[in-house]
This record gives C-alpha cells, structure tokens and sequence, in this order.
C-alpha cells in the first residue's frame, strides 16, 4: 500500500470517530470524589422536608392523597431501615459522591460511568450504545441507565426505577417514571440536572439541579446496615394516616405565615408568577 492511500485511509478512520455517535474519546471526565454543598435547599436535603410542603411540586391529586397518608414513623419499619435511595433522589441524598468511569482496553473508549454514594446501590450509565430491555425487565433502586454526549455533556435516560419518592415528606414517585439527567463540568464544579416524569403523579416535568464541589481527601465510607427493632408495634402495624386524619398537614403553612392552598402544591406553584397569587391568597397565621 503506498504511503498516499495508507494515508487516506487513515483520515477516513478519524473521520469516522469523529462522525460517530459515540465519540472516541469522551469530551469530559466526570470520574473522581465529589463533596455535595448543603447549602443548597440545605432544609430539605439534611434535616429533611416538613410534613405537607409540597410547594413547587407537580403533584396531581393522587400524588397529593398518597402523601397526606404518609407517616415519617415507617422509616422504621424492617423493611425501609436499609432501603437505598432511588437513582433520581439520591443526587439530593446527605452523602458524598464518587463516580468512576470504565474503559474498553482496546478501543479506549470510556464504555460506562458508575456513581456511588454512601446510600445507594452501583448506579451504572452505559455508554456502549445497548437497548433498554423490556418493560417486563425487573425495576430496581438504580434503574437501568443508558447515556450520551452531546458536546461536553453527558445526557442520560433512566428507566425500570422502583417506586420512590420526589420529596422525603411522602410525596411519591411511581415506578412507570422516567429520568433525564444532564452532567456538566466546569472544572471543580459538578452539576446535575434531572427531570423526572411520572404518568401516574405529576402532571408536568419535575427539574431539579444540584452542585458538588471536587473533593480529592474526601472517601465514600463503607455502608454496613442491620436491621434493628427501632420501635415497638403491635403485629401487622404499618405507620399510616387513613385519609383525613393526618392532623399535621397544617402545620407547615401556619409555622411559615403561608396560604394553605399554596402548600398543597401543584404546576402552578413552580413558576415565578405565581408570587403575585400569592400576594392575594389568605395566610394559615403563625402559630
């Protein structure tokens, strides 16, 4: 082969990884330890939401009746004690990030990214091109996850999620829901975008964006869990309210001075005009 055609056929090569829909070599590395900043919606990701905020919250009604039934004593229960957070709430989890990346050895090619934190089960994002399995396929913590670059951002489509939850209050998020997420680097700093949709409880996309900070002394620790009886109960008792009856519902809107019908939450209540409702609504009072 002369040195003429060895060389076009090397261009035809790179022009080929360049054209191609997984590039060959990924535009960002997102791999390395990350330390989440608290003070960022510090109140609902640390000490945890107030029972019966839902403001800013897509819900539909039957989001809303789920979450007024709930009681924050079945974290006790066996069966939620050790639960990880699920893939799209776990990004608002009170933990440290760690995400590593894996490398085809012959092509080089970053195949996948993994994101663990101190609560969660080996979120995996495949980057390999493979198919979301059927709807049949089992639903887990992590869901399955398939990504892609566009430009310097990596975008991801997450499915087969287990039932969660958009907010630690009770609010729900069911397990027909879908996430996109959106990584972008801006050299120390890690945001991430995701936007959940939910046929069954919201009635419009839920965004949310969240920062951490490179943090290379910092360590993922280890999570060793154990099941323990935390409360006594009675046989058969599952913490719940029946509808109704939950008699701190309330409490949120007189204890900030806000209207109730505000704090029950809904589309409307995640845009900026609807401070100017606001102005007009009568408030619950402070207690």
């Amino acid at each position: 082969m002369s040195v003429y055609r060895a060389g076009c056929v090397v261009l035809l090569v790179l022009l080929g990884m360049v054209l191609s829909d997984n590039p060959a070599f990924a535009q960002v590395d997102f791999s390395g330890e990350w330390s989440p900043r608290f003070y960022e919606d510090e109140p609902e990701r640390v000490p945890g939401p107030e029972l019966g905020d839902y403001l800013g919250l897509p819900i539909n009604d039957a989001a809303r009746e789920r979450a007024d039934t709930w009681a924050a004593s079945i974290q006790s229960m066996p069966e939620w004690q050790c639960r990880p957070h699920s893939a799209d709430y776990i990004w608002r989890g009170p933990s440290q990030l760690r995400i590593t990346k894996e490398v085809d050895p012959v092509t080089r090619q970053v195949t996948a990214f993994h994101a663990e934190w101190l609560r969660s089960v080996d979120n995996i994002y495949y980057l390999d091109g493979r198919p979301h399995p059927s709807a049949n396929a089992p639903h887990t913590w992590g869901g399955f996850a398939t990504a892609k670059w566009d430009g310097d951002m990596l975008t991801i489509k997450a499915t087969h999620l287990k039932e969660g939850y958009v907010r630690r209050n009770g609010v729900p998020r069911s397990d027909l829901a879908t996430v996109t997420e959106h990584w972008m680097r801006h050299g120390n700093w890690l945001t991430v975008v995701t936007i959940v949709e939910d046929p069954v409880y919201l009635t419009e996309p839920f965004v949310r964006s969240t920062d951490y900070e490179l943090d290379e002394h910092q360590l993922v620790a280890p999570y060793p869990c154990d099941v323990v009886e935390e409360v006594e109960r009675g046989k058969n008792v599952v913490p719940h309210f029946l509808p109704g009856t939950n008699p701190s519902l309330k409490d949120f809107a007189a204890a900030h001075n806000l209207p109730e019908e505000a704090t029950r939450g809904g589309a409307a209540t995640m845009y900026p005009e609807y401070r100017s409702k606001l102005a007009t609504m009568p408030t619950a009072g402070k207690k």
